[in-house]
């Protein structure tokens, strides 16, 4: 049996978003034989590369008991958040 990796694991992540762009989004990812969740996977895994620089490894974070609070020495927020 395989054993569960973090990037196994899921968490849930709600969004509103226009009905019409959510329409031509599952259209074009159903096009390309995507769901939308694999492509908003991808979407944010490529977000985080390019404020990190650097490839993401899942095992060099950790989340804590709190929503959203990273656990990682190299990760200072007002760097990841400068450039955009």
């Amino acid at each position: 049996m395989k054993s569960m990796t973090t990037e196994d694991r899921t968490a849930r992540l709600t969004i509103l978003v226009d009905p019409r762009k959510k329409a031509v989004f599952e259209r074009l990812c159903s096009a390309e034989d995507s769901t939308p969740s694999q492509v908003l996977r991808q979407l944010i895994r490529e977000y985080i590369e390019r404020k990190l620089g650097r490839p993401w490894h899942a095992e060099e974070y950790a989340v804590d008991g709190q929503a959203g609070a990273i656990v990682s020495p190299d990760v200072d927020a007002n760097r990841a958040t400068e450039g955009d």
